[in-house]
């Protein structure tokens, strides 16, 4: 029996007073709701790396800590991403 894929660390990256967060937000919640696994989000306004690092790409989402998106959220794109890590055909 093969052992299942480990559940993918997703985060979102985000910024106080930022109407494409509150977009990503929802679509995050989206994706993985219907993958049934959790996300988290951090917010550069919070971490001076994670603002230095993503400064002008906010808001960006993190896949086991790879930047898989930024600004508008693809969700059939993150989608993909995820059911590869999950190992389920797409």
């Amino acid at each position: 029996m093969a052992t299942p894929a480990p559940l993918p660390e997703v985060v979102l990256i985000t910024k106080a007073d930022c109407h494409l967060c509150a977009e990503a937000r929802a679509a995050v919640g989206r994706v993985t709701a219907g993958l049934g696994i959790a996300w988290s989000e951090k917010s550069v306004d919070d971490d001076a790396g994670l603002r230095e690092r993503f400064a002008e790409e906010i808001p960006v989402v993190l896949v086991n800590g790879i930047q898989r998106d930024f600004w508008k959220i693809d969700e059939a794109r993150l989608t993909r991403t995820l059911q590869r890590v999950l190992g389920q055909p797409s």
